[in-house]
């Protein structure tokens, strides 16, 4: 009998804070919910947490079963810390004690949690936690645009970046205001699953999947995806997850219902290009990502991308790059 591999767990513990704005919590972890049903190579185990069981939110509804802070966190575990809003609905009053504690309670722990092997994921304005817990000294972050004087103050040797969706620096990632929180997550995702999981739920969720946050330029994997067309993203799903494949309009049509002349039709049509370009743009991207993670040469380089020679990836990379393959190599670090 065949053994049925196990998924590998990334356990998630989601910090909710007094006044939570919910929007925070529920956009990335919605996220979450949807890749655990897309794939079942990698689960993410969520659990919420925080210093008191029930807390008010940005809209008026009481979040309850929020479990105690845990004393040890285990090992590759995804800590996420949700924003808080200055007046939930119907409520302008100013912050009490009790509030002040628990945010006070949060920022103590993280003193204690947070170790190397556990990231640290702050959406919207709970880079301020982390600011204050001392997470982001001498790391580059970003938070909401309106907390953008407070993080400087709480984290003075901080690199803030004010026109990022989110930014990555070793274990620490924090997003802007409040949906790029899911395209934080949504990168998370990208990361652990592959980029064809992140597509199917950025789809699912009717958003606009949009690039690393700090990279402005829309990314290859993510060009010509902005559609809600299903025979479409099924072609698209499948070049994504195999590049190298020897794809054609043919075989792409039979994979996704359509007959070849009307896939071609399609594709311009939601695209804006057609279907050798998106392949190649794809096979481009994966050469991208091996120019800069390897020390392959490039012909091998062009080889496992898809292409059948060194030449054939540098006509493709010169369509869409004005600077060689070469230019992809990360630089030596000076005096080496």
């Amino acid at each position: 009998m065949t053994e049925v591999a196990q998924p590998f767990e990334i356990p998630v513990f989601v910090v909710v804070p007094p006044r939570v704005l919910l929007l925070d919590v529920a956009g990335p972890i919605e996220v979450l919910r949807k890749a655990n049903l897309e794939q079942q190579a990698v689960r993410f185990s969520v659990t919420y947490i925080g210093p008191s069981a029930t807390v008010g939110s940005s809209i008026g509804l009481s979040v309850t079963g929020v479990a105690a802070l845990p004393e040890r966190l285990p090992d590759r575990a995804l800590v996420v810390i949700a924003g808080s809003a200055d007046a939930p609905m119907e409520n302008n009053r100013p912050w009490d004690g009790q509030e002040r504690a628990a945010q006070a309670g949060i920022v103590a722990w993280l003193k204690r949690a947070i170790r190397p092997g556990v990231r640290l994921v702050s959406i919207c304005s709970g880079a301020l936690l982390a600011a204050e817990a001392g997470m982001l000294d001498g790391r580059e972050c970003t938070t909401h645009h309106g907390c953008m004087e407070d993080l400087a103050r709480l984290a003075p040797t901080a690199r803030i970046r004010d026109n990022r969706l989110y930014v990555e620096d070793g274990e620490r990632l924090t997003s802007a205001g409040i949906t790029a929180g899911i395209d934080l997550m949504l990168y998370i995702v990208a990361e652990a699953t592959g980029h064809a999981c992140a597509l199917a739920v950025a789809r699912y969720l009717v958003v606009y999947l949009r690039r690393a946050g700090s990279d402005p330029q829309l990314s290859p994997w993510l060009e010509g995806r902005n559609h809600i067309h299903p025979v479409i993203h099924r072609a698209q799903d499948a070049v994504a997850a195999d590049p190298t494949r020897d794809w054609s309009v043919a075989s792409l049509a039979h994979l996704s219902g359509a007959s070849p002349r009307n896939l071609s039709r399609l594709f311009n049509e939601q695209t804006g290009m057609s279907v050798t370009d998106f392949v190649n743009r794809m096979r481009v991207a994966l050469a991208r990502e091996m120019l800069a993670g390897s020390r392959l040469d490039m012909e091998a380089v062009a080889m496992r991308s898809g292409f059948g020679s060194a030449r054939q990836l540098r006509r493709a990379w010169n369509r869409l790059h004005d600077s060689p393959p070469s230019a992809a190599r990360p630089r030596p670090a000076l005096g080496s």
